[in-house]
């Protein structure tokens, strides 16, 4: 069989019709039909992706997602559900969630957000002669290969995309990035992923880097270009 993904939603027929699609591609599918019962999928198959629905009986989508993260913080789990708003993008961004669909939703594009999330988290080469350690920039630093960031000693709690985010912009300090190289940082180059993905994230960093999120010093916008990461003093006017 193929990779594992777990399924959870309370409606039997998009269930059925997610099933279907992935097993036709070789997947191997699970599924739960509330929260309890997928947390204890969850801990049972050891699933290599989980496709999670938000409004669920017992537990919603946003409570089961944080508490797989706290067990599995590389694990893709991809959102969908029939709320669509900034809003509850930006929460479930939050808990943890690595993409977000809505629906209705067209297959193709599901298996292609699937296989693309698969690709980002399966395990990498690493030239250990080429890869920095820590990048320190003002108070902040980003240790590379331990995965963690710190704050004038305090270290930040961040899913692992926000984590990627950052260092992305972090291994080139001072750099513009346009919101389309932050995409196929984070998600990969043939990824089509909303830019309002990338705002959310954006906004989360800055709520735990930055002393005022309003007027970051970090992480600032460059007008009609994207964002940088470094030490600024806040010429560019408010955050975007």
């Amino acid at each position: 069989m193929g990779r594992r993904i777990l399924v959870v939603d309370d409606e039997s027929s998009i269930v059925n019709g997610i099933v279907e699609l992935l097993t036709e591609e070789g997947y191997e599918v699970v599924v739960a039909g509330d929260g309890d019962a997928a947390l204890r999928i969850f801990a049972e198959s050891q699933p290599d992706l989980v496709v999670l629905d938000i409004m669920m009986p017992k537990k919603n989508g946003f409570q089961v997602c944080e508490e797989m993260r706290r067990s599995n913080q590389a694990m893709p789990i991809l959102f969908l559900s029939a709320k669509g708003d900034i809003v509850d993008k930006s929460i479930g961004f939050g808990a943890g969630a690595d993409d977000y669909m809505t629906k209705p939703f067209i297959g193709e594009e599901l298996l292609l957000r699937i296989e693309a999330l698969l690709r980002r988290s399966a395990p990498r080469a690493v030239d250990e002669t080429t890869q920095r350690d820590v990048a320190r920039i003002g108070e902040l630093e980003i240790h590379f290969k331990r995965h963690r960031v710190y704050l004038r000693g305090e270290r930040l709690d961040l899913t692992p995309k926000e984590f990627l985010l950052l260092s992305t912009m972090a291994d080139r300090p001072g750099e513009a990035f346009t919101t389309q190289e932050l995409v196929c940082a984070v998600w990969g180059e043939d990824y089509a992923a909303d830019v309002t993905s990338i705002a959310v994230y954006i906004r989360h960093l800055r709520e735990k880097i930055e002393e005022d999120p309003s007027k970051p010093v970090y992480l600032t916008t460059v007008w009609r270009v994207g964002y940088r990461l470094g030490w600024s003093s806040n010429e560019e006017g408010p955050a975007i």
